[in-house]
Parts: C-alpha cells; sequence; structure tokens
C-alpha cells in the first residue's frame, strides 16, 4: 500500500522541481548577467580574476570536467525524483570493462528523466549498473556561461561534441557511459501529451562514433517524458516555426512555448519511467564506411522500437501505441 504524501513533502517536491525548471531557464543567463555587472563595481578585481581563471580552464569540460558525488547526491534531487516520481528501469546486464553510448528518448521540454536518472544518483543507477559511470551530453555553448559552468561539470555532465566524446571513450578507462539526447532541440519542439515521436532517421553522427571507438550502442526510453508540459506545437512552415527554427539554428536551443500544471512552470506529476535497453555491441572501425553507419543506425532503430513496444503496456500506454521515426 503506497503511502499517502504529507502536504509538507508535496511542498518540498515542488520546491526542488521549480528550482530546477528556474535553473534550467533562467540560471545560466543569472551567471553572465552577474558577472558583467561585477566588473563594473567595486568588486571587478574578483570578476576579473574569475575570467582569467576561465581562460585558462576552459577546454576542462571537454577532458572529462569535475563531476562530484556530492552535488550529485544532493537530497534535492531525491525530491525531485519524487515529484513525479522517476524510476529507472533496467533490462540487462552491463560491463564495466566496456564503454557506451546511450541514446535516450524523446526529449521531451526539459529531459527531466534523463537528467535524473544520469546526473544525479537519486534513481540508484550506481547501484543497477555497478562499475559503470553515467555522463549526460548537453549543449557545449552552456560550458561557456560563467559560474554556470561549474554547477554542470560539478553534476557530471560534458559537452555534446565530438572532442568530449573522444575523451570519454577513448582516455578516460573503461566503464563510461556517454548519454545522448539524439533528438535534440529539433526533437523537443515535437513534444506533445500522447504523441510519442522521435527525431531519428538523419541522426547517425552518435554511430559513427560508437563505431570509432567501439562503444556499444545502448537504447533508452524515457515514457511519460512528454507528459510533463502542454506545448503550442506550430506546424511545418508555419511563421512560429520557422522563428523556432532560426532561434534554434543560432543558439541550439529550441524556444518552445509550454504551459505546466502549476505557476506555468511546474510540470505535471506524471510518472516518468525511463528504460535502459540490451546493449548492442558495436565493432571497433576507425575509419566506418556509410554502409557500416546505416547498417548500425538500422540495428539501433529496430532495438529502441522492440524496447519502446516491450515496455509501453507496462508504463502506461495502450497496446496500439505506435513510435513514430522522423
Amino acid at each position: 500500500m503506497t503511502k499517502e504524501k504529507t502536504q509538507r513533502k508535496e511542498f518540498i517536491e515542488a520546491i526542488s522541481v521549480l528550482q530546477w525548471v528556474l535553473s534550467f531557464l533562467f540560471l545560466g543567463v543569472a551567471c553572465l548577467i552577474l558577472m558583467v555587472y561585477l566588473m563594473f563595481t567595486s568588486l571587478w578585481p574578483l570578476a576579473t580574476l574569475y575570467f582569467i581563471w576561465m581562460v585558462k580552464d576552459w577546454y576542462t569540460p571537454e577532458k572529462g570536467g569535475r563531476r562530484t558525488t556530492f552535488v550529485r547526491k544532493w537530497k534535492v534531487w531525491e525530491h525531485f525524483r519524487d515529484y513525479f516520481p522517476i524510476k529507472l528501469v533496467k533490462t540487462a546486464e552491463l560491463s564495466p570493462k566496456k564503454n557506451y553510448i546511450f541514446g535516450i528518448h524523446p526529449h521531451g521540454i526539459m529531459s527531466a528523466g534523463g537528467f535524473a536518472c544520469f546526473s544525479t544518483e537519486a534513481c540508484g543507477f550506481a547501484e543497477e549498473f555497478p562499475g559503470v559511470k553515467s555522463t549526460l551530453a548537453t549543449l557545449a555553448g552552456l560550458f561557456k556561461l560563467p559560474l554556470f559552468r561549474e554547477y554542470l561539470m560539478a553534476a557530471g555532465l560534458c559537452p555534446v561534441s565530438k572532442t568530449s566524446l573522444v575523451h570519454l571513450l577513448s582516455k578516460n578507462g573503461k566503464g563510461n557511459a556517454v548519454v545522448i539526447v539524439v533528438g535534440g532541440a529539433a526533437e523537443s519542439l515535437s513534444s506533445s501529451p500522447g504523441v510519442n515521436t522521435v527525431v531519428m532517421k538523419q541522426r547517425k553522427g552518435f554511430v559513427r562514433t560508437a563505431l570509432e571507438f567501439g562503444a556499444d550502442l545502448v537504447p533508452v526510453y524515457s515514457f511519460g517524458e512528454n507528459e510533463l508540459f502542454q506545448q503550442v506545437v506550430f506546424s511545418e512552415g508555419s511563421l512560429g516555426r520557422r522563428l523556432q527554427d532560426l532561434f534554434k539554428k543560432i543558439t541550439g536551443f529550441a524556444p518552445c512555448l509550454f504551459v505546466g500544471e502549476r505557476f506555468v512552470l511546474l510540470p505535471y506529476r506524471t510518472p516518468v519511467t525511463t528504460v535502459v535497453g540490451s546493449p548492442i555491441s558495436v565493432p571497433l572501425k576507425v575509419m566506418p564506411t556509410e554502409e557500416e553507419v546505416d547498417h548500425y543506425h538500422r540495428l539501433y532503430m529496430e532495438a529502441l522500437a522492440k524496447l519502446f513496444h516491450e515496455h509501453k503496456v507496462s508504463c502506461g500506454l495502450s497496446e496500439d501505441h505506435k513510435l513514430q521515426f522522423i
């Protein structure tokens, strides 16, 4: 029998999620504005020293960063997990003697499932996959924002850049699981309740990287991710979509028009189940051919579809629900 939550517990969960949403949307810009502002105050020497140090430290995010267990185990992440709640499901063993590229789908608005499962210890990834270290890859531009970059690195995030992936898959030993939200910003624009659409057909870069370093591919699906917010979805070719695509092209970030359950920004309390599929064995091919990339890309799409259909009913979807690839 499930124990009912107290009002205090629900309030703490809501605050925990709200701080995450506000951090996702505004913290990076706020940190940049703060540091620029300090340059015009009596504290300018402090800001100057930080900027000098930041220049010297510029490439650290692409060399594994500075992840800290302290930040990943903050109690706030447990309240964050419980709000929805978010659950991690394991379907196969992963050897700590190999490296992996996890492709997580769908992006949703903010990838709450991916963050909770792979950038915090709240969902028990380390216990489920002993010896395997997860690293969530995100927009490289975020690591150019002062102060905010330190927060991201402390949580174990890394830039989704070739240099960063090369380091994690070839210079950081074994037992690395690099988690990539394959559909990216383009997929977030299709996020809507009741819709399970993934942007995959032309996304082959992660497969090529897996072949170049012999990293096994692991499909991951977060059921419920698209249910967390209502979004105004503009049709292809409309003025709204063209403006969104232009902004995405310039910044890499998609400006979604969304609304949540309360205070506009709080997502709906909908369960999110992040299912980690079985690894697809990938050979080492330093110079993979297009045929090899296409072959493993096809195997990955088939494995993702199989994972979706095997778990959709237990995760609250109907038997006839389809997964759409675009």
